[in-house]
């Protein structure tokens, strides 16, 4: 088809699959090995952070203070679900990709949304202010982990999903 857009800003469709030349399917193997990897990364990240504010910071945190630096088995807890997030938002992510137009915009607007909602929790319970702060500092480190690396790869995996920025 040549000539003009039929429909304004959108370009002629070339057969299924293809949209400006380029191949529209979603590389679901380097994807998932990209939410595998995030996912090990978010883990890492929910230690590290609580080491942080623990350690160094001196705020007991998923934990009780008597229970050192490392924690108790809710710092692993933490690591595991952190894990568990990762692989559902990259079911998220590849779901978004093979329907919706924009899919990277959505992720990251559901991913942001998601984590604030995590960083309120905490100020839902009675705690002190230091635990509320850190625990929330924790969700917004583990989130953004989640949400930036996932993102950042939807142009490898997926090269004509992305239009523009976005």
């Amino acid at each position: 088809m040549s000539g003009s857009a039929p429909y304004g800003d959108y370009p002629p469709r070339g057969p299924v699959g293809y949209q400006d030349g380029q191949a529209t399917d979603v590389a679901a193997g380097r994807l998932w090995a990209t939410g595998a990897a995030t996912a090990v990364v978010a883990a890492l990240a929910a230690v590290v952070v609580t080491l942080l504010i623990r350690g160094v910071l001196d705020v007991a945190v998923f934990a009780p203070r008597g229970a050192g630096v490392w924690g108790d088995a809710t710092t692993g807890y933490l690591a595991a679900w952190a894990v568990v997030a990762a692989l559902v938002a990259t079911g998220l992510l590849h779901l978004l990709l093979v329907t919706v137009a924009r899919p990277r915009a959505f992720f990251t607007t559901i991913g942001g949304l998601v984590t604030v909602a995590m960083m309120l929790l905490p100020f839902t319970h009675a705690l002190d202010t230091g635990a509320q702060l850190a625990s929330a500092a924790v969700f917004l480190v583990i989130g953004a982990t989640i949400t930036g690396l996932l993102s950042a790869a939807v142009p490898a995996v997926a090269p004509g999903r992305t239009y523009g920025r976005w």
